[in-house]
């Protein structure tokens, strides 16, 4: 008797583990959005964390698979993203994609050179002050052919405004690589690197708004960049300010 009991004991926790699992694996099949409370509860740190969870997911082809659709029903009562993101509009470099978030996790700013104006600040002062996100980014990525075009004085329409906003990075990295050579990968990388670390002093500086929220640790800052040949993003320790 004790012998069966031990069978039924075994055969029972078996059933509940496997439930815990099915239960498990479903809450990360749908890849939920975010709530209101949960974002509020996120620190920029974490929010920081997610993101890097996201790409590391990514690298590994372990990506979340989600139920858009639901996902948009869900979405369609409020949105609540985590961060908002400032990047170039380069077609090879897709947020979303290699930080592996589904809809309404993220605020997406694109524009060649990840370059700001007003229009995307006073973006990100929206997605900080109104909506809540807790982080940040301005990311950069390699390879990037506006900061090449900046690199090289391109004149082009309306590009040459973009480009102007690269080009006071240009001298210094090109001082400190050693080399003019615009065609050069590992310069137009450096200034690829130095224009997003400059951009994410200007954030501070001209939006009272922002520095408000950071100098209260409700909202992070920082720069990075992306390469865009394996996916992998990283962080740059300069001038970031991640509160716990």
């Amino acid at each position: 008797m004790q012998h069966l009991t031990k069978i039924l004991i075994f055969i029972f926790m078996g059933l509940l583990s496997s439930f815990t699992y099915s239960a498990n694996t479903e809450s990360l099949l749908l890849g939920k959005t975010l709530s209101q409370t949960k974002q509020q509860q996120m620190t920029p740190k974490q929010a920081l964390q997610r993101l890097k969870g996201g790409n590391q997911r990514f690298l590994s082809n372990q990506q979340i698979t989600r139920d858009y659709i639901k996902q948009a029903h869900q979405a369609s009562f409020g949105q609540y993203p985590f961060a908002v993101v400032l990047n170039c509009m380069d077609s090879r470099s897709v947020p979303e994609l290699f930080f592996d978030q589904g809809l309404a996790d993220l605020f997406t700013l694109r524009v060649a050179g990840n370059v700001l104006n007003d229009d995307n600040l006073g973006s990100m002062e929206y997605a900080t002050k109104v909506i809540g996100a807790r982080l940040i980014v301005v990311l950069a990525h390699t390879s990037c052919g506006a900061v090449a075009g900046a690199c090289d004085g391109v004149e082009l329409g309306h590009l040459t405004d973009v480009l102007h906003k690269i080009e006071p990075v240009v001298q210094t990295s090109m001082q400190e690589q050693g080399t003019k050579n615009c065609a050069d990968p590992k310069l137009v990388d450096a200034i690829a690197k130095a224009n997003a670390l400059k951009i994410v002093k200007e954030i501070q500086e001209r939006s009272p708004i922002i520095s408000d929220l950071i100098n209260k640790k409700q909202v992070g800052i920082v720069a990075g960049i992306h390469d865009i040949k394996t996916g992998q993003v990283h962080f740059f320790e300069e001038k970031r300010f991640i509160p716990d």
